[in-house]
């Protein structure tokens, strides 16, 4: 399969390590350090939903596990694409690796259901004292992050976005193709 794979010219596709989520606790305290974003205690998990009993008994389950916590409700809401958004908050108190564990908690279940290709991205947004917003995406089919820094409306700030990723690239694993960066504008959570 791999000489027909190189024949027409096309490239396995990178498996999804959710693992990697693990390495945001890490790289909230080097994009504070040098460019003074700190978590906002929100992040956010994009999926198609799927279409029967199977995939609503799933989502059930996930919402109330994650809520059975104690800690504030997780919110549901759907884009104009068609993707279902899971947004999960943090308290100031137990920080960003509360938020990573239930992000990953989200991603781990849906693939572990079956319902792995109908993820999409993971992101978790900072902000910093002068108002400017960054959420770091998890591309789940490439197993990279990138930054997405909105300016508001349909604009964004790509000179932050470059810095920021300059910033982290030592903490996560960056998404090189720059034309894969995709605007998450308007996405719940950010």
């Amino acid at each position: 399969m791999s000489f027909l794979r190189a024949l027409l010219g096309r490239s396995k596709p990178a498996r999804p390590d959710l693992d990697a989520l693990f390495a945001l606790p890490s790289a909230a305290v080097t994009l504070e350090a040098a460019a003074g974003f700190t978590p906002t205690g929100t992040g956010s998990v994009a999926f198609r939903a799927a279409e029967g009993k199977a995939f609503a008994d799933l989502e059930r389950e996930v919402t109330e596990l994650l809520d059975a916590d104690g800690g504030p409700p997780v919110e549901t809401s759907a884009d104009d694409y068609g993707y279902t958004w899971l947004v999960l908050r943090s308290s100031t108190e137990s920080g960003i690796s509360d938020l990573v564990t239930d992000v990953h908690a989200v991603n781990s279940s849906l693939e572990n259901a079956g319902f792995g290709p109908s993820l999409l991205c993971s992101l978790t947004a900072f902000a910093d004292g002068k108002g400017r917003k960054v959420a770091l995406v998890y591309l789940y089919k490439r197993g990279t992050f990138y930054p997405f820094a909105p300016l508001g409306g349909q604009r964004r700030d790509n000179a932050l976005e470059l810095q920021v990723a300059a910033n982290i690239s030592g903490d996560l694993p960056i998404e090189e193709d720059k034309g894969r960066w995709f605007p998450v504008y308007g996405a719940p959570g950010l």
